[in-house]
């Protein structure tokens, strides 16, 4: 989140930041980390590729589990470990996301 003009100055004097660099102190962040709507990045556009082959998927098995609702991007833990194997080492990734259900008015 941006910082106040007070909070940013602060920052700026102890760092030694130039003028220009305290003031994007003081705007508020871009909340998105991908420069384009497809990723160009591999790594990056494995996770987009999941998401567009399995989203459909991870959806319907949270709504079975939990009801309609949505895994929380910001209540989030996220675990990266290395998982041995002969064909080649394996990535594993575990989410855990609160799961917030839709409120009916």
């Amino acid at each position: 989140m941006q910082m106040t003009k007070q909070q940013a100055a602060a920052a700026g004097k102890l760092l030694g930041l130039p003028p220009d660099a305290v003031l994007l102190l003081q705007q508020v962040p871009y909340k998105g980390s991908l420069p384009t709507a497809v990723p160009t990045d591999p790594l990056i556009y494995r996770f987009y590729e999941l998401v567009n082959v399995y989203g459909t998927t991870f959806k319907e098995l949270i709504h079975e589990e939990f009801g309609d609702g949505i895994m929380s991007a910001i209540d989030f833990k996220m675990d990266i470990t290395r998982e041995p194997d002969p064909k080649g080492d394996r990535v594993k990734i575990t989410m855990s996301g609160k799961y917030l259900p839709y409120k009916t008015y």
